[in-house]
């Protein structure tokens, strides 16, 4: 098969290149293998703003950096990236095949890389992954539900134990709670589960990990899979390294991901609330808690996470403590998704046991109605004991 017969689709591409003998020949290779395809060069190495206007005005969908006119610039540039847009494939042209440097660019958030001089040999197997990633597998992609406390303390990490485990009653198989919280994750205190590998261990593995690597990563409790944050405090991970590439690995593996994050704050949190398919802010009624929410949806509005995702839950709400529905709705500029009630004992009780809240409980049966929500289904009631009786009667009787 000749190189002119692959398609490869459409695109709107962003070529970045500082290197002025580069730049012309980089436009015309993609000119020769992705045609029809209209390419926005940047000579220079942008600025947030410039980049922003870029990706998000000009609505590019595949994104080309040179990464040795400025390493330095290079590696700032492709974490900005990953964090206005983490879904943008991106692909690092480098100038020698320095193994170190480019697994640093990998980490920061590109998705393949190409070596000067860039031929077919290398450039057509690149955008085959890349269309088999970001294009081919989109019916198949896991949806990303992330968890957020607008403050300490709210709960949250409760509710995204629940929410995993509960969902398996609407029929879904496959099922991952992932802890992403660098600073405290609670998760494997939650659930009663031992520590032994954690994100940090996929993320150090890089474009090595592969679905058997993943499974030796993950546990396994009440047939939902769990990666667990480290066992000690990950301080400056915003640095070296990102959650996309994670997340993205997972969707291929899953029908629904639950992230519990550690706060609405900072680089790493921020590329979770612009990946997620839907983002629950959870507070409390009490009024610290809802000037945290206040500022945390300030936050993402200036950071331009999607207000259309964004969905406040009101943990241990009791209506005779704390503000009203009118008043936080009021305060918050925005309707309440869902309310889950206050029932200290009964979720010390789960928590002791290392297991989910009852379903017939007031705070269970909130989770699975936030379930149902979130999801579109229902889940299907058990046969009560009287039913099940009266059936075996009638078919005795027959």
């Amino acid at each position: 098969m000749s190189v002119s017969s692959h398609n490869f689709g459409q695109w709107k591409i962003l070529l970045i290149c500082p290197n002025q003998p580069l730049a012309p020949e980089l436009e015309a290779m993609l000119g020769e293998h992705l045609p029809f395809s209209p390419v926005l060069t940047l000579r220079q190495y942008p600025t947030r703003a410039v980049l922003q206007e870029a990706l998000q005005d000009q609505g590019c969908n595949l994104c080309f950096v040179d990464a040795e006119s400025s390493r330095d610039w290079a590696l700032a540039l492709l974490s900005d990236i990953a964090m206005l847009d983490p879904k943008l494939p991106v692909v690092a042209v480098h100038a020698t095949n320095d193994p170190d440097y480019i697994l640093k660019t990998l980490r920061q958030g590109s998705a393949e890389f190409l070596v000067v001089p860039v031929g077919a040999d290398q450039f057509v197997p690149v955008m085959e992954r890349i269309v088999v990633q970001f294009r081919g597998r989109q019916g198949t992609m896991a949806k990303v539900y992330a968890v957020m406390p607008a403050k300490g303390a709210c709960g949250a990490s409760t509710i995204a134990c629940n929410l995993a485990q509960h969902w398996k009653k609407l029929g879904t198989k496959k099922i991952l709670l992932a802890d992403l919280d660098p600073l405290a994750g609670t998760v494997s205190f939650q659930l009663k589960l031992k520590q032994t590998y954690s994100f940090m261990d996929a993320l150090t593995r890089g474009t090595q990990i592969d679905e058997s690597i993943w499974r030796g990563l993950v546990n396994t409790a009440g047939s939902v899979d769990i990666l667990l944050s480290p066992d000690q405090p990950v301080h400056g991970i915003e640095e070296a390294h990102n959650p996309v590439g994670i997340i993205e690995f997972a969707r291929s593996l899953y029908e629904v991901i639950v992230v519990d994050a550690g706060s609405p704050y900072g680089q790493w949190n921020r590329s979770i609330a612009r990946i997620c398919d839907e983002l629950l802010l959870v507070t409390t009624n009490e009024l610290p808690a809802l000037q945290s929410a206040q500022r945390a949806l300030a936050y993402f509005e200036r950071n331009k996470v999607e207000k259309s995702k964004l969905r406040v839950v009101v943990n241990r709400y009791h209506k005779d403590v704390g503000l009203g529905r009118e008043l936080i709705e009021s305060a918050l500029h925005s309707e309440i998704f869902q309310f889950v009630p206050s029932d200290y004992e009964e979720v010390q009780r789960a928590l002791v046991e290392g297991k989910p809240v009852a379903s017939g409980t007031p705070v269970g049966r909130a989770i699975v109605e936030l379930t149902e929500r979130l999801s579109g289904k229902k889940v299907k009631a058990p046969a009560s004991r009287s039913n099940s009786l009266a059936n075996l009667f009638s078919f005795l009787r027959r």
